[in-house]
């Protein structure tokens, strides 16, 4: 059987018959929008992640842009982003016309460095262009940022918290849920995410109930108390009912078995690579989702060449991420020193991520490790 980087097809044998009564039931209704199970979905999501409010949205990028909009983020407003994970955490800050300001990440947990952070903060309150608004912490690869530390800095200078959760869905640091930190919390329901539908989904965490209240307006063409009478300028961003109904089914399974099968994994995979390469680093008291298992090894050329090996045994490997944000062409007006971003740099050139999920069986984990291990010893 083929090894798969993140196995959809076999979660869904698992949960076949349990997914296919749900969309059936939904066809039967014909209440393809806004139906009960969108309402069932969000309640359930609150109460996992610990917050009064969730409100669902139709892909994690929006969910996030939902959040600049309530918070009229706009031009002359610096909001700090890892400059370490994927193009939509800065995309959405340009995409208000505020500006992305990228800091270097840790160099163990792959996060926003919160001393980097915290001086990259103080350089644009002396160079007095921008308003520093946002920090927006990733939790990447399903480890949640130092979030306590974070917060600690936003309350020092009077910044709002937008904790990105899209890989991070399941993560906790001592028992608070991913999703639980900052102003606000966004995450995405994208396939190959810890929690993922058939196409594309978000949701949005807040316990601020003035927040919660501007963001179900603002999804829905800013609705006021029915969809013909608007009271602001929104976007048309809902999760359809079909894909709440596969979640309901996908979230059972994640708290009864997912989370807990992938930290298995993550310890089998550990146990063999440890002192063959360098694995992934988890502080005391912290839990990750581990939407992705990503090594690092000594230079690109060693990478790369592991990268083929794999290949070349039928094993499927990832790079997250090749490119770092602040090299991205979309952000080529921004003017910055590479000096600042040693770590980003060269996790690019060295990060590789190996199949993760919760269907991968011991005997498909000494696969990969040994392909590793012998690859090491050549």
């Amino acid at each position: 059987m083929k090894l798969e980087f993140r196995d959809l097809k076999t979660q869904y044998k698992k949960y076949k018959n349990e997914i296919d009564i749900q969309i059936q039931e939904v066809l039967n209704s014909a209440d393809f929008i806004g139906g009960k199970e969108v309402n069932v979905l969000e309640e359930r999501l609150a109460e996992y992640v610990g917050v009064q409010h969730c409100i669902t949205c139709a892909n994690g990028t929006e969910a996030m842009t939902l959040i600049m909009m309530a918070w009229d983020i706009k031009e002359g407003d610096a909001v700090f982003v890892p400059d370490f994970t994927f193009f939509s955490t800065g995309e959405i800050v340009s995409f208000r016309g505020a500006t992305p300001v990228f800091i270097d990440v840790d160099k163990d947990t792959f996060n926003i460095d919160s001393i980097k952070l915290e001086s990259a903060i103080k350089d644009v309150l002396l160079q007095g262009k921008l308003k520093p608004k946002v920090i927006i912490p990733v939790d990447l690869f399903g480890l949640p940022a130092d979030h306590f530390e974070i917060q600690r800095i936003a309350d020092k200078y009077n910044l709002r918290v937008l904790e990105d959760a899209a890989q991070g869905f399941g993560g906790s640091i001592n028992g608070k849920k991913a999703g639980s930190f900052g102003d606000a919390a966004t995450t995405s329901f994208f396939p190959a995410k810890p929690l993922g539908c058939y196409g594309d989904g978000g949701a949005i965490f807040t316990n601020d109930n003035e927040l919660a209240e501007i963001i179900s307006s603002l999804k829905i063409h800013g609705k006021g108390d029915n969809k013909y009478n608007n009271i602001r300028i929104g976007v048309n961003s809902r999760l359809d009912t079909i894909q709440a109904a596969i979640l309901n089914v996908k979230l059972t399974a994640f708290i009864e078995h997912e989370l807990e099968d992938v930290n298995n994994i993550y310890e089998m995979y550990t146990e063999d690579l440890s002192n063959i390469v360098n694995t992934p680093i988890i502080p005391k008291g912290y839990v990750s989702s581990f939407a992705q298992y990503t090594i690092k090894l000594k230079n690109k050329k060693e990478r790369d060449a592991l990268q083929t090996n794999l290949r070349d045994e039928g094993i499927p490997s990832m790079i997250y991420y090749l490119k770092p944000m602040h090299k991205q062409e979309a952000f080529s007006d921004l003017v910055y020193s590479e000096n600042d971003f040693e770590v980003t740099n060269q996790l690019c050139e060295t990060v590789l991520s190996l199949p993760m999920h919760p269907y991968l069986s011991e005997q498909d984990v000494k696969k990969v490790t040994n392909v590793i291990m012998n690859f090491k010893s050549t």
